[in-house]
């Protein structure tokens, strides 16, 4: 029996489908997780990662008949408004002279490491269906996660965490969209597991007078109660999960509270991610519990910062906002590094879209804020074989649309896919009669932004 549990770990034989067991990758891997840092509302790109002097200079006009051209016709596009010069300075950091707002004077220290991409850009004007493409690949919202796909595809290395986390914070703004860590149409095990990040796991400490003998106890009876009704089913996936999930669990409360107790971790690593300032105290949480989750081998974990809808007063919510995940953000890339986890976690930053380089309303001064910039906007990676300190791609002076190298979501997706070792083509599902695909219709990987193009 004991042979049998190590040989199925190992892949020799077994249950294929158990989302504990690594599966063999098509290519070879440059990372072994990611950590998506999502800004939920879309952070503006003109006021953190895409200068634009002559924005600046024409503040105030209206935008030119030139530019109004070459951006597409989707709502909200801001094309009749007036232009809104970024009321935040940009300068050069590193060796790379990377130009960073100073918004975000701490993660603009590790410019060498990242990879920015300044040319994203789909045609999705609204939070939901903005959230599900840049996180599922489709606006619908009815397709698997990334995450999803990845656990599909590799299965996890964790044995008492999930494949797959979601942390999430009470953060204003748009409501979570379930798509973006669901599994759609994949079997349902591959599913996020939500963790807050405050709270941890719910219901996980053992009640009184319970060993963890009578534990195991109660799990085998209810699994063999469970499985005599699955046996009666057709095939459910749904039921199937639910049935593993009491297994998961288990392990859950016997170890992860380990995992998410920072009192192991020394007073400097704590103060580096801000845990104990009040801005910084809750994404910097996250941000160290991704580190910790790395460490356990989670495949894929999701933070998501929400409150960067800034259609009014944009100038105090972005400070408010790189206020809150700036400091965090930089300590996670330094502190992955100093432990040798950067070169194989993939570290993605960026929300569902930009902001317009033109102000919303009539408001004036400090209560400007700006639209939805579905048409172009900024994303970055680094860490997990991607070459950092450059910029790839570029949106025209006034920052509405890429000019060059124009990214959609789809080719973000086969990026990371691609540093995971997963080939976006040879990874399918039969649904529908169709064989999916990660990345929908397919998309372009980023060769210049690997390592080793």
């Amino acid at each position: 029996m004991a042979l049998n549990s190590l040989l199925s770990q190992d892949r020799v034989w077994g249950s294929p489908a158990a989302d504990q067991l690594v599966q063999r990758p098509h290519l070879k891997p440059t990372a072994k997780s990611v950590i998506f840092l999502f800004m939920s509302g879309g952070p503006g790109h003109v006021d953190t990662w895409d200068p634009k002097p002559q924005l600046s200079k024409m503040d105030g006009e209206y935008v030119p008949a030139s530019i109004v051209a070459n951006v597409p016709n989707i709502p909200r596009s801001g094309v009749n408004s007036k232009l809104m010069a970024s009321p935040f300075k940009f300068k050069k950091f590193g060796e790379s002279g990377i130009e960073v707002s100073d918004l975000l004077p701490h993660t603009a220290q590790h410019v060498d490491d990242i990879c920015v991409f300044r040319s994203l850009n789909h045609r999705i004007p609204v939070h939901g269906p903005g959230e599900c493409i840049t996180l599922t690949g489709s606006g619908l919202g009815d397709r698997p996660s990334m995450g999803a796909w990845v656990t599909y595809g590799l299965g996890s290395t964790a044995q008492s965490l999930p494949g797959f986390v979601m942390l999430s914070s009470n953060e204003s703004g748009p409501s979570p969209q379930r798509p973006g860590w669901a599994s759609g149409f994949l079997p349902a095990r591959y599913q996020g597991t939500v963790l807050d990040a405050r709270q941890g796991i719910p219901y996980s400490e053992m009640p009184p007078l319970y060993t963890e003998r009578d534990r195991r106890e109660q799990l085998e009876f209810i699994h063999w109660m469970n499985q005599q009704h699955l046996d009666q089913q057709a095939r459910n996936s749904e039921l199937q999960a639910r049935i593993e999930s009491y297994e998961l669990g288990f392990r859950m409360q016997m170890e992860a509270p380990d995992v998410l107790d920072l009192s192991s971790e020394t007073s400097e690593t704590q103060k580096a991610y801000g845990i104990h300032e009040k801005a910084t105290a809750a994404f910097g949480r996250q941000c160290l519990l991704a580190r910790r989750m790395v460490e356990q081998g989670v495949r894929f974990i999701q933070l998501r910062n929400g409150g960067w809808d800034a259609h009014g007063a944009l100038k105090s919510n972005h400070i408010a906002r790189c206020r809150a995940t700036d400091q965090p953000v930089a300590a996670l890339l330094a502190d992955l590094k100093q432990r040798g986890l950067l070169d194989e976690t993939l570290v993605v930053w960026g929300g569902e879209f930009g902001r317009t380089p033109t102000t919303e309303g009539t408001r004036t001064g400090d209560s400007r804020g700006r639209d939805h910039s579905p048409a172009g906007y900024t994303m970055w990676m680094a860490g997990g074989g991607i070459q950092g300190g450059q910029v790839i791609g570029s949106t025209d002076e006034l920052g509405f649309v890429p000019v060059d190298r124009p990214l959609t979501p789809h080719d973000l997706h086969a990026t990371i896919l691609h540093t995971l070792g997963i080939d976006q083509h040879q990874l399918t599902y039969l649904h529908n009669n169709r064989q999916e695909i990660p990345t929908v219709l397919g998309g372009e990987v980023i060769q210049e932004a690997l390592k080793s193009a």
